[in-house]
């Protein structure tokens, strides 16, 4: 098998440039790096771009998902060209399974108290609903451990979530016949990491790494998470 191309895939409240460190370090180490845009409009429409996407890729591709980012890998996964997953900070739903649910088995991390809820036009529809970040409590929350300033700017230009997308069931589960990696962020106040570690042992991942590290773990510990990318390119290459 040739190297696979790998595939960053962000989460919610949230773009591709969160993963700009683990990009740059990658390309540094001239690994084949794409960092998509994800809509977050909802789950299936989010993976089935994401599958096509990857299905465009010429060979192999690995796909790491951020945080929300992990369904999405997990539904888009399924693609005949997709090697491998690496979740960090993720949710790995079972199919049939939604966000919400998932959650709804552990305690509420201290995200849930400050979200923000503004309606948003669909076309020939009844409207959605956005689901943001509180500004004033970003930095603190989703975004600790970041330089203040950089914290602030994040906060003030998030890409939110559709609400729908919360109560939405995978139609898949990639890791049942995907090789599997993870990261768990044991400093995460935006999702419980015992969400992460529940899904990461249901979905019997090859290693999880466990870093001492807040949410945006892409930002704080970009040569641990490359190295965990590198690492399971190196396996299924």
């Amino acid at each position: 098998m040739t190297t696979p191309t790998i595939v960053l895939v962000h989460g919610a409240f949230a773009d591709a440039a969160s993963w700009s460190p683990v990009t740059e370090t990658l390309l540094g180490q001239g690994y084949r790096v794409l960092a998509p845009p994800v809509s977050n409009r909802s789950l299936a429409a989010d993976a089935g771009y994401l599958r096509a996407f990857a299905e465009r890729i010429d060979g192999p591709v690995l796909l790491a998902g951020h945080s929300y980012g992990g369904a999405v890998i997990t539904v888009a996964g399924d693609a005949a060209n997709v090697a491998g997953l690496v979740y960090v900070s993720g949710y790995a739903l079972e199919t049939g399974e939604s966000l919400g649910q998932l959650q709804g088995g552990f305690p509420d991390s201290e995200l849930a108290a400050h979200l923000v809820y503004a309606p948003f036009p669909v076309e020939g529809g009844e409207p959605g609903t956005d689901v943001s970040v509180e500004i004033t409590a970003f930095p603190e929350i989703f975004a600790a451990g970041l330089d203040p300033v950089r914290a602030r700017v994040l906060a003030v230009s998030q890409r939110p979530l559709s609400a729908s997308a919360f109560a939405e069931p995978a139609t898949a589960a990639a890791w049942r016949t995907k090789p599997g990696w993870g990261i768990v962020s044991r400093a995460d106040r935006t999702i419980n990491p015992e969400v992460q570690r529940f899904g990461y042992r249901r979905a019997g991942l090859r290693s999880v790494l466990e870093l001492d590290a807040p949410h945006l773990v892409m930002q704080t510990h970009p040569t641990e998470v490359a190295g965990v990318i590198a690492a399971a390119v190196a396996e299924i290459s």
